[in-house]
């Protein structure tokens, strides 16, 4: 049973895949300490776009029961795409410490495609931060074919890093060494 429901993290829908995003500016909003779900909903409000990727995490809490929360896949970070107005009433919300434009949106809006279409596969993540270079692959075939990343090892395990360029942050999720091609 989840603390609380999952809320809207893509506003509209369809913004990844909208001419709407790629012919529109992007900021990446630095907000105050755990703001990101308030700014979300008052974005919702205004009808700003929006997007925050959310992954949930499951744990036992200190009485064994199993419970299930919503966490922002990167932390103090939104996306918002608009015009200057929809930046100005962003920042004015009161959640916003700092915003930064983003110069390369077609880089971006590919690697939060990717993101959101790993989450959408509803295997378990790993937030990765700081991540290493290594060696780029394209997984070829089984539930996560198509996707481009990073190699790595942790724990024995041979893992997928999809992450976003700009901020240097993403995710991990498990898989077998021969599902994966060199690019």
């Amino acid at each position: 049973m989840p603390i609380l429901k999952r809320e809207t993290d893509l506003f509209p829908e369809d913004l990844l895949e909208s001419e709407f995003a790629s012919s529109n500016s992007w900021w990446a909003m630095y907000t105050l300490a755990r703001q990101e779900k308030k700014l979300m909903r008052m974005l919702v409000e205004e009808k700003i776009a929006f997007y925050a990727p959310v992954i949930s995490r499951r744990y036992r809490s200190p009485s064994g029961r199993l419970r299930t929360s919503y966490e922002p896949l990167f932390s103090n970070y939104v996306f918002v795409c608009g015009d200057e107005l929809a930046r100005y009433k962003a920042v004015t919300t009161g959640c916003v410490s700092r915003n930064m434009p983003v110069e390369q949106v077609e880089d971006l809006l590919a690697d939060l495609r990717q993101i959101h279409d790993l989450i959408a596969t509803e295997a378990p993540l790993s937030p990765e931060s700081r991540l290493e270079p290594g060696q780029r692959v394209r997984i070829r075939n089984g539930p996560f074919a198509g996707f481009e990343g990073i190699i790595t090892r942790r724990e024995k395990e041979i893992r997928l890093q999809v992450y976003v360029r700009f901020m240097e942050q993403g995710v991990s999720v498990a898989i077998t060494d021969c599902q994966a091609d060199p690019i």
